[in-house]
């Protein structure tokens, strides 16, 4: 099981960025996936999920509205689309899954699986 993100970049404020979760070794159905993101000193932050068993998402407060996460079952991708960037969404953002973890999780050690992290920097 190994979520691969990709789609990072340096962008500038108000810009948009989709960042793609691949999922090798396993379908969009092993379980929820989630999306997070640790800001330089600060710990790992939940943006929020789908489950593709039942098409459920759910967003963190700050990035409603802002953020959107998507699949494509096809191509076994979750998307998360990221519009009005702002300099404090500057971060790594991870994807992270687990065998039939639920959306949104108690906690995000729910999701035992996670990539390796893509750079997202948002700076004028």
């Amino acid at each position: 099981v190994h979520p691969v993100e990709s789609g990072g970049g340096s962008v500038h404020p108000g810009d948009s960025l989709r960042l793609s979760c691949a999922a090798s070794g396993f379908t969009l159905d092993f379980g929820a996936i989630g999306w997070f993101r640790q800001a330089p000193g600060k710990e790992h932050e939940m943006l929020g999920c789908i489950d593709n068993r039942d098409g459920s998402t759910f967003y963190e407060n700050n990035v409603k509205g802002r953020f959107t996460i998507s699949s494509d079952m096809p191509k076994n991708t979750v998307y998360l689309q990221m519009n009005s960037l702002e300099p404090e969404d500057t971060a790594v953002y991870y994807c992270a899954t687990d065998a039939d973890a639920v959306c949104p999780p108690a906690t995000k050690y729910e999701y035992g699986y996670w990539g390796q992290g893509t750079q997202v920097t948002v700076s004028s």
